[in-house]
């Protein structure tokens, strides 16, 4: 699927003014561009490729590489959508040792096995942060009642073995912490927060507690405590429900820069560590014609690496693919939502400038994409690193998403 496709009718094409006279569009673009980037200092570097011509248009310190922030999560999206399908989803499962008996009585344990679906948890909370969705412990105890089940005589159990138990990635020392937004667990359950909002010190358990309240409240009596463990091999599958589709995943994760979410999701991808999705998400990066230098799936360690060349490099080649409308929907569009939703709140971006930020002490990134006055694409990645202020390097980069979008060529 072309990218032009794929975006039809999410971008609108802005009204058009006078171009200046005596100079080429393409000069003028560039000369305004090498203007900011002179302002964001010689540890940065931008690279804008029109799709429409295969125009290089700009390129400023472009080989070089540069801390990606969440422009990280551009690729684990990408590798996540690739290998799960857009409309692809995740299981998270109820199993015992044996088929559910005459009497609908589990004599032994009751096992909520995590399947790594982020977005897992209790109806109140999927409904107010996500919108809705059936992967939750309700629907699950419902599908169990409706299945028969009316007592489970041993404890309800949570299985987070499908990934490891680090709850965190390598720049917390692979602890839980506040940059993480969450434990990292293959057993999520409300984004790894207690009612209280505090993180949850023991995630499997937790969530099976949960889902034991969730069971007696449709009348299935619980004999035990909830605790965490491993079903037994051969365990029987007595229900299951789903998360939303991957390409619902991807916004939310891409607009707001969720970087449990993306922690999550490469894990997922990477055999349940965080190691191993990073290795994952490289290797399909270089599938893409991309080189990328990566050690997790969010963005927040400083050692995740990129030139600005690799990046657009990547987009392009990523227009043609068959998670290209979902990956491309994923991005925050410029002074409408996600974490754009405050900037180009005007100008010829506003509306027609789709892309990724990133964050992290004295770095600043956007790349992505823009529609410009010719109805062309453009991609773009402005990697910005030595940065001091936020909301300097985020005008720099607001100017020349203006510029792009302005652009008559």
């Amino acid at each position: 699927m072309r990218i032009r496709s794929a975006v039809t009718g999410a971008l609108a094409v802005a009204a058009a003014l006078p171009a200046a006279a005596g100079a080429s569009p393409e000069s003028d673009l560039g000369n305004a561009l090498g203007h900011d980037m002179r302002a964001a200092g010689r540890e940065s570097g931008s690279v804008v490729r029109d799709e429409t011509t295969g125009k290089r248009l700009f390129a400023w310190n472009a080989g070089a590489a540069r801390i990606l922030a969440s422009n990280t999560k551009l690729f684990t999206l990408g590798a996540t959508l690739a290998k799960r399908g857009p409309h692809g989803t995740i299981a998270t499962r109820a199993m015992a040792a044996h088929a559910l008996r005459p009497g609908g009585v589990v004599k032994g344990n009751l096992y909520l096995v995590g399947g790594g679906d982020p977005t897992f948890g209790s109806q109140s909370f999927v409904d107010s942060h996500y919108g809705g969705g059936h992967m939750t412990v309700e629907r699950l105890a419902d599908k169990l009642y409706a299945a028969g089940l009316r007592a489970v005589r041993g404890h309800v159990v949570g299985d987070e073995s499908l990934f490891d138990s680090l709850r965190g990635g390598p720049s917390t020392g692979y602890r839980a912490s506040r940059d993480d937004e969450g434990p990292l667990t293959g057993l999520v359950y409300n984004h790894g927060l207690t009612s209280s909002g505090y993180f949850q010190s023991d995630p499997p358990s937790y969530a099976a507690a949960r889902f034991g309240s969730a069971l007696e409240g449709r009348g299935i009596s619980v004999g035990k405590s909830p605790a965490s463990g491993r079903a037994p091999s051969g365990a029987a599958e007595l229900a299951r429900v789903r998360s939303l589709p991957m390409n619902r995943i991807a916004e939310l994760t891409g607009k707001p820069s969720d970087n449990y979410f993306a922690e999550i999701l490469a894990k997922g991808i990477g055999g349940g560590t965080t190691s191993g999705g990073a290795h994952t998400i490289v290797s399909f990066a270089k599938q893409r014609g991309a080189a990328v230098t990566l050690h997790d799936g969010s963005g927040l360690s400083h050692d995740n690496k990129a030139s600005p060349r690799a990046v657009v490099r990547y987009l392009l080649e990523e227009r043609s693919e068959p998670e290209a409308q979902a990956l491309f929907g994923a991005l925050p569009i410029a002074g409408v939502d996600g974490t754009l939703a405050h900037r180009m709140t005007s100008g010829y971006a506003h509306h027609n400038c789709r892309a990724k930020t990133g964050t992290l002490n004295g770095v600043s990134a956007l790349s992505g994409y823009c529609r410009s006055r010719s109805n062309h694409i453009l991609f773009f990645s402005i990697l910005m690193n030595g940065q001091s202020s936020d909301s300097y390097a985020h005008s720099i980069q607001d100017d020349m998403a203006q510029h792009m979008a302005g652009y008559k060529g």
